[in-house]
């Protein structure tokens, strides 16, 4: 969690104090004689923490510029209708008062004096007050911990491509589902204006996706699915203009999964009319169009882009922990530890997720291993607060990988798994992906709206408003 390079302010934020009575209310902190727990982040690794620490031992706190936890394979049916962008998110909240929940970005972390330095993810409405646990200075505050998980994720990679933070879209966050469904409604409303020619409907209803992972792969499958159903039915000849194209610089789309499974997901992909450009490179995107070097100007109107994993800014701003040269995350032991310019573990500071990689190991960048490595940190801090010992190291099991892939399809490939190996394709598939998205959210609440949804969409269709 790393704050963006910020824009010139109109004008600055005086800073005063309340009355001690107020303050005590805000603060309203655990008793001191628990050790401090900060975490990090709430994706999957720190949301796993927090689900499962013991919060009566732990003095608690949560830093993130997101006061949610986002269940993001879900992102893609939100980002075309198939479902509600509530039914994606857990508020971090849900655990107050026990947790202390801030809004806020962590700039730099002082190892030796265990602190970290922050800043509020949103504007202040009004002046804040400091706190027995904050110093504030311009808005910024010191947070001290004990124990310190680092879980803040990463980036969306660009590969510094001219153009494409400005005119592309990502799907790593709710609020980019809920931009990309924005501006598919938009599409299909101007090229419904009388004025445009059909080759400016085309260009417009050119919808193009950069990545061909499962994200890519997964927007691409809901995307043709909106275009049958519910768009075909309301622009019945828009809907025979559009086009759907997903371009990648590998060979082939999928690669982390089965060679005949990523084969009959491409078949399927050309059967249903979505064309697959492989081995293809974007040179720079300006609006409205992109430069591919093997096609030349490419025009879209939406473009998706999703071609892996940035390094967090913080975690680069890191220089006295031990970092992966290729991919530039914290390396950790086997005990998720951080190690120290000097080679030494911090046995008060862990990484998980996608900002840490165990040394000597290659764990895919997941949810699966994120999650895992939460639920590890969980076993671990419960005995630490009970001063048992928790030495055995992590181990990463392989449960499988799921896509879908349009039609009511997809593919599961568990042939890494370590006992049980097999993978399936098509309705078998579809029915396990669907089950495995179900009972992997968290709350009652969305166990109860996800199928819901799901259900209604089948039988009414998607809500086409744009508003």
């Amino acid at each position: 969690m790393f704050r963006p390079l910020p824009t010139a302010l109109s004008h600055e934020v005086s800073i005063f104090t309340r009355t001690k009575a107020l303050t005590r209310q805000f603060s309203s902190s655990a008793r001191r004689d628990k050790q401090r727990l900060v975490i990090l982040g709430s994706g999957w690794g720190g949301y796993a923490v927090l689900k499962g620490i013991d919060r009566k031992k732990w003095n608690v706190t949560v830093l993130s510029p997101n006061s949610y936890f986002v269940m993001t394979p879900l992102l893609a049916g939100c980002a075309v209708g198939t479902l509600e962008f509530r039914c994606a998110i857990e508020p971090v909240r849900r655990y107050s008062p026990q947790v202390t929940s801030y809004q806020a970005w962590c700039d730099s972390i002082d190892f030796k004096q265990k602190t970290l330095n922050c800043m509020p993810a949103t504007p202040p409405l009004e002046p804040m007050a400091a706190t027995d646990q904050t110093a504030r200075t311009g808005g910024a505050f010191t947070q001290r911990y004990d124990k310190l998980i680092i879980a803040v994720g990463a980036y969306s990679q660009t590969f510094d491509v001219p153009g494409v933070k400005e005119h592309a879209h990502f799907l790593k966050d709710v609020r980019d589902a809920r931009r990309i469904r924005t501006r598919i409604l938009e599409c299909f409303e101007q090229a419904n204006q009388p004025t445009l020619s059909d080759v400016e409907r085309r260009n417009l209803l050119n919808f193009c996706i950069v990545g061909g992972g499962p994200t890519g792969v997964e927007f691409a499958a809901e995307l043709h699915d909106l275009l049958h159903s519910d768009i075909s039915r309301h622009y019945p000849a828009l809907a025979r203009m559009s086009k759907i194209s997903l371009y990648d610089v590998a060979p082939e789309i999928l690669g982390g999964f089965d060679k005949d499974l990523a084969s009959y997901a491409e078949q399927n992909f050309r059967r249903d009319g979505i064309s697959i450009r492989t081995n293809h490179h974007v040179e720079r995107v300006e609006k409205g169009k992109m430069f591919v070097k093997e096609q030349g100007e490419v025009n879209f109107g939406l473009l998706v882009w999703s071609t892996g994993l940035a390094p967090n800014p913080l975690i680069t701003s890191i220089n006295s922990l031990v970092k992966d040269e290729k991919t530039n995350s914290l390396i950790t032991t086997d005990n998720l530890n951080v190690i120290n310019a000097d080679g030494t573990p911090d046995p008060d500071v862990w990484a998980i997720g996608d900002a840490a990689t165990i040394k000597g190991q290659r764990t895919p960048a997941t949810a699966q291993v994120a999650s895992q490595k939460g639920k590890y940190m969980v076993k671990k801090l419960n005995k630490i607060i009970k001063d048992k010992e928790h030495t055995a190291p992590f181990e990463f099991h392989n449960q499988g990988s799921l896509a879908y892939i349009g039609n009511w399809k997809a593919i599961y490939d568990r042939s890494g798994a370590e006992n049980v190996k097999t993978k399936e394709q098509g309705r078998i598939a579809w029915l396990l992906w669907r089950s495995a998205y179900f009972t992997a959210t968290l709350s009652i609440r969305n166990k109860i709206l996800v199928p819901t949804y799901w259900f209604l969409n089948w039988i009414f269709g998607r809500d086409l408003t744009k508003f």
